[in-house]
């Protein structure tokens, strides 16, 4: 999956992101008999395939909330019969996909977080401020909630926290106005006259550099639309705690406030939870996770080169060593 500013790019069939480096974190079905993998996003099923094809014993199953992904990939991994299921459900409901298929450990967990190359691509869908389309948004177009509700409904204020916090907008009560000031006169229905109003909005100097202006608004809103910070401050967590040991999670993030919690989840984990100076950890105050990148880990030059959509990727990859609940330690 991409990040908005992957709009920038030219247009391109879909590459997975760090395909090799997310197929080798999860090795540890190599030493496992009939390990259970999860991708938690799996879109067009390209790191699905990969992995299923990798650990021949393994089982997997694909979440993704929209359901056109779904009918792709399960047409793409219908070769691997019952080792892949792919199921209709965002991924802060694994516990509940894998209790209801009697699934309580799991070996390897992966999220490609943010919005899809299929997603960016179909005009229709109103992801990209590129093209000219109806006001949408939704990764699962079964969901209420619209970019057109979001910017014909919010007040001023909710509009300028979005763009501020979401989409890290320097100018986010300006574009704010000026979206409220618009929809006064009539309402906001076209992705096209949205980007528009957003570039008039900010200042002609700033303009200039850091691609279209408009794309750090449709990030903000797509974020918005689709709840993405709240559920991956959920589902993270849940991931990690159902992992067996020597299981592992790998996470591709595309924005700054993903990766930051995902580091947190890991850290919370990594870390001893006794307090310092005691010559002895108590029992259950140990690390839980290890961390196997350090820091967050880029794609290379060469995959740059070849997949620009790739271009703001960071990943991350802990191993759990002993059991304990990092939902736990992030909620004391």
């Amino acid at each position: 999956m991409d990040s908005a500013e992957a709009a920038d790019a030219p247009r391109a069939p879909h590459v997975p992101v760090m395909l090799t480096e997310c197929v080798e974190a999860l090795d540890v079905a190599d030493t496992v008999g009939a390990a259970v993998l999860v991708d938690c996003t799996l879109g067009l099923g390209g790191h699905s395939e990969a992995l299923l094809e990798r650990y021949p014993d393994a089982r997997l199953f694909g979440l993704d909330r929209d359901p056109e992904a779904l009918v792709r990939s399960r047409a793409r991994l219908a070769r691997f019969g019952d080792r892949f299921e792919a199921v209709h459900a965002v991924y802060d409901e694994l516990p509940d996909v894998l209790a209801e298929r009697g699934v309580k450990r799991v070996h390897g967990v992966l999220f490609d977080l943010g919005v899809s190359s299929m997603q960016l691509d179909m005009r229709e869908r109103g992801f990209a401020y590129a093209y000219d389309a109806p006001l949408d948004m939704r990764m699962d177009q079964t969901a209420p909630l619209t970019a057109y509700e979001v910017v014909n409904t919010y007040p001023v204020g909710d509009l300028a926290r979005i763009l501020r916090d979401y989409g890290e907008e320097r100018f986010a009560k300006r574009v704010a106005q000026a979206i409220v000031a618009e929809r006064e006169r009539a309402p906001i229905e076209r992705t096209g006259v949205l980007a528009e109003l957003v570039r008039s909005a900010i200042p002609a100097a700033t303009r200039r550099t850091g691609g279209h202006p408009a794309k750090r608004a449709f990030q903000a809103l797509r974020i918005e639309v689709n709840g993405e910070l709240e559920v991956l401050g959920r589902a993270v967590p849940r991931a990690v705690d159902l992992l067996a040991v020597g299981g592992r999670v790998a996470v591709l993030s595309y924005h700054s406030l993903e990766d930051r919690w995902v580091k947190r989840v890991f850290a919370a984990g990594a870390e001893s939870t006794a307090p310092r100076g005691l010559p002895i950890a108590p029992p259950g105050t140990e690390p839980v996770l290890r961390l196997l990148t350090r820091g967050a880990q880029e794609p290379t030059a060469e995959e740059l080169a070849a997949n620009p959509r790739a271009a703001s990727a960071k990943f991350r990859v802990a191993e759990r060593v002993r059991t304990g609940s990092v939902r736990a330690r992030l909620d004391a």
